[in-house]
């Protein structure tokens, strides 16, 4: 119980809005990036490196006044396939969810291919995403594979 308490004061809690967690430590950033989160108005706490018993470290975001449909938080999955959404009102847990790897992904990666079309003209990318374990896309315009490994979000 001790350490519990020790937790919640490292990220305060938010009133009403939206938790993200269980983020690999490493991928917070890219995550607040796909949300589009650095160009919010609103009260964002997150944290990095935190102790998990169940993955070691871990990351977390707190949005506060911010609810997001799933088709946007399901977006992280690419860089946090483990996270959980957490949607609080009132200092309450009203909803408690992990994300689900989307079919489609559009606008925030980058296609690996130097001579795709998107690359080379103002043309949102597109993929479709056939492997959900291993994480590959494949670019509607030029039918490469995007690994997870060489992922680059715009």
């Amino acid at each position: 119980m001790e350490n519990k308490k020790r937790k919640e004061l490292q990220v305060s809690a938010i009133q009403n809005g939206t938790v993200i967690d269980h983020i690999p430590a490493g991928s917070v950033f890219q995550a607040i990036r796909i949300l589009n989160l650095e160009r919010s108005t609103e009260q964002i706490l997150f944290g990095t490196n935190l102790e998990s018993k169940k993955y070691g470290t871990k990351g977390i975001i707190k949005v506060s006044n911010r609810y997001f449909e799933a088709e946007e938080l399901n977006k992280i999955a690419l860089v946090a396939p483990r996270a959980t959404i957490i949607v609080i009102k009132d200092f309450q847990v009203i909803e408690k969810k992990r994300v689900e790897v989307p079919e489609k992904i559009s606008k925030f990666v980058k296609c690996v291919n130097p001579n795709c079309i998107t690359n080379n003209e103002s043309i949102i990318t597109k993929f479709t995403v056939l492997d959900k374990d291993v994480i590959n896309l494949q670019c509607k315009y030029c039918e490469k594979i995007t690994a997870k490994d060489n992922m680059v979000f715009i």
